[in-house]
């Protein structure tokens, strides 16, 4: 071998030797680290302007406190009744500390009757923009209208953070069958009919059992049921929560998503 190869290959295995001890960049995550259980991957704070006003108004993330609900936020996406997201950057599910305490104590009773069950929360504390858009958009009659969305110029409970739209979700994942969808609106959805579409055969036994199971643990937490939505249930009479609490209005300046 000459003496200039032999210097070459010295130079190549030292640059080899190099880049194998060489510390990994610890700013590119690697596949071993990522399926390490000991690895803790931190992601940025998002900031949301509509969020961080419901903060200082005094509401809280339900599922920061109660990760074990769930929450499928149906505003603030596309499954809804409008088939269209109108809640901004409101993606969380937020509500007044009261209102929270009185989840909790219902959570609570339903694990003790069902356990490994859960509850799901389809909507929470509502903006009056969005309350007053759901008002111009709702396609029923006019003369039934504030059955389903209350006229914003009284205010819906949703508005201060005081009402949850809820569900239960069994041991499995599967969202029990209430007889109809969320946001029906017809009798059939109406909670103080149940017996009576339940003897009239529009409702079968299991619809009617979860709706009263839904019912009885909502009533023992001190909810108080819709008459006319079997899915929403107040925490406290409207001129409650007005005397108490501050009306949710967006920020100004904040954009949708």
């Amino acid at each position: 071998m000459s003496e200039a190869k032999y210097i070459i290959l010295i130079f190549l295995s030292a640059l080899t030797l190099f880049y194998e001890c060489k510390p990994k960049d610890k700013s590119m995550p690697t596949a071993e680290s990522l399926t390490n259980t000991d690895t803790t991957i931190v992601l940025a704070p998002v900031i949301n302007k509509t969020e961080e006003h419901l903060k200082q108004l005094g509401l809280v993330n339900i599922q920061d406190s109660l990760p074990m609900i769930l929450v499928d936020l149906k505003y603030s996406g596309t499954d809804n009744f409008l088939g269209i997201d109108f809640y901004g950057e409101l993606e969380n599910a937020f509500v007044q500390v009261e209102c929270l305490n009185k989840l909790y104590k219902a959570y609570n009773i339903l694990i003790k009757e069902r356990p490994g069950y859960t509850f799901i929360i389809y909507d929470a504390v509502r903006s009056v923009e969005a309350q007053q858009f759901m008002w111009d958009s709702v396609d029923v009659p006019a003369n039934i209208k504030h059955w389903y969305v209350a006229n914003p110029q009284r205010g819906s409970i949703h508005n201060y953070g005081m009402a949850i739209d809820i569900s239960i979700v069994d041991s499995v994942g599967n969202v029990l069958d209430m007889g109809t969808e969320f946001d029906y609106f017809g009798d059939l959805a109406h909670p103080g009919k149940t017996a009576y579409f339940y003897n009239s055969g529009k409702l079968s036994k299991e619809q009617y059992d979860n709706r009263n199971l839904l019912m009885t643990i909502m009533q023992k937490a001190y909810f108080y049921v819709s008459t006319t939505e079997w899915w929403h249930y107040n925490a406290s009479s409207l001129d409650y929560a007005k005397s108490k609490y501050k009306i949710f209005s967006l920020p100004l300046n904040t954009e949708n998503k």
